[in-house]
C-alpha cells in the first residue's frame, strides 16, 4: 500500500504566491486575480500552513518575499509553466492553434503589421483566442521567459540559447526628409549621403533605435541630440516639420507619411540597410510546429496585402 502523499499546494494558491512576488502589494495581487483580497490573503495563508513556513513579512507599508518565499516562488513558476506546456501540448495534438495564444509584439511593429494580418488569421483559425501585449524587446523577452508569453513578434536576432526564432521577413529602412532638403531631390540615396547630417531617433528602449544607431555609425551621420521621441509617428511629425531626418522602416511608411504634409521618402540603394522580423518562443514549448505554422501564415497574408 502506497503511503499517503503529504498536502500539495493547490494550482490557485501557486498563482496567488506568484501575483504577490510579483506586485508586492496584496491589493493589487487580488486585483489582477480577479478575488477578493481577503480570499486571497486567506489562501496565500493556507499555502503557508501547507509549506510550514512563512513566505512574506507583513506590515502595514509594504510586503516582501522571505527567503522561503522567494526560493517557492521560482519553483512555483516552473510547476505552472510545466502545466501550462501540459495543456499546450494536449491542445496541439487535438486542434492546432486553438485556444488562448499570448502574443507580445513591439510598437514599431504591432500598428502596421497587424491590421493587416489579423483579419486572415482570425478567418483561418477561428478557435484561436488571441491576447496581445505590445512592449519593449527586454520586457517582452522577460516575459516570455517566465511564461507570462507564449510568442513574441519582433526584430531579430535575440540574445538567450533558451529561446526559438524564425525569421519571417526582411524591412528595409527608408530615409524621411522634409521636401525642402537637397536628399529630397533624390530617386535613391546611400549610406555615404548621411555622412554629417543630424538624425532624429526613438528613445532608449526601442530595438530600432539600436538599429537606426548602426547605420548612422557606418555612414558617419549623428543623433539629434536635442530632441527624442517615443513613437515613429511623432518621428514623422517631427520631419515634416522641418526638425530633421528620420530612418522610417519600409513597414510603416504607408500609414505614417499619409499625414505627414511636406514629408519625402526615398528609398536605399541596394542592399539597403534593413531588419529582420520574426517570431521568437520558448525552445522548450511543445507549440513549436504550431507557431511555425503560424509564421507561415503571417507571411502569406503579408504577400495578400503589401
Amino acid at each position: 500500500m502506497r503511503p499517503p502523499m503529504p498536502p500539495r499546494p493547490s494550482v490557485r494558491q501557486l498563482e496567488y504566491l506568484l501575483a504577490v512576488s510579483d506586485t508586492l502589494h496584496f491589493r493589487r495581487a487580488a486585483e489582477a486575480e480577479g478575488v477578493t483580497q481577503p480570499a486571497l490573503s486567506a489562501q496565500i495563508q493556507a499555502l503557508e500552513e501547507v509549506l510550514g513556513a512563512q513566505l512574506f513579512e507583513r506590515t502595514r507599508r509594504k510586503v516582501l518575499p522571505t527567503a522561503a518565499g522567494r526560493a517557492v516562488a521560482a519553483r512555483a513558476r516552473v510547476v505552472l509553466q510545466a502545466l501550462d506546456a501540459l495543456v499546450d501540448a494536449a491542445r496541439a495534438d487535438s486542434a492546432p492553434l486553438a485556444g488562448p495564444l499570448r502574443l507580445g509584439v513591439i510598437p514599431t511593429i504591432a500598428p502596421y503589421l497587424l491590421p493587416r494580418i489579423l483579419p486572415g488569421l482570425r478567418a483561418e483559425f477561428p478557435e484561436m483566442v488571441l491576447f496581445l501585449r505590445e512592449e519593449f524587446t527586454d520586457a517582452l523577452l522577460e516575459r516570455l521567459g517566465q511564461g507570462e508569453l507564449d510568442l513574441a513578434l519582433l526584430a531579430l536576432p535575440v540574445d538567450g540559447a533558451e529561446f526559438e526564432s524564425l525569421p519571417l521577413f526582411n524591412d528595409d529602412f527608408l530615409l524621411a526628409v522634409h521636401g525642402r532638403h537637397p536628399l529630397a531631390k533624390k530617386k535613391r540615396v546611400v549610406e555615404r549621403d548621411l555622412d554629417g547630417e543630424e538624425v532624429l531617433l526613438l528613445e532608449d528602449g526601442h530595438c530600432l533605435r539600436t538599429q537606426a544607431l548602426a547605420v548612422c555609425s557606418r555612414a558617419g551621420a549623428k543623433e539629434a541630440t536635442r530632441v527624442r521621441a517615443t513613437s515613429l509617428g511623432t518621428l514623422v511629425q517631427m520631419v515634416a516639420g522641418g526638425l530633421g531626418m528620420t530612418l522610417l522602416p519600409e513597414l510603416a511608411v504607408a500609414v505614417e507619411a499619409r499625414s505627414a504634409r511636406g514629408l519625402v521618402v526615398v528609398p536605399f540603394e541596394d542592399p539597403a540597410p534593413t531588419r529582420q522580423v520574426g517570431l521568437v518562443w520558448r525552445r522548450a514549448s511543445p507549440r513549436g510546429a504550431e507557431f511555425a505554422r503560424l509564421g507561415e501564415r503571417m507571411v502569406a497574408l503579408l504577400d495578400d496585402h503589401p
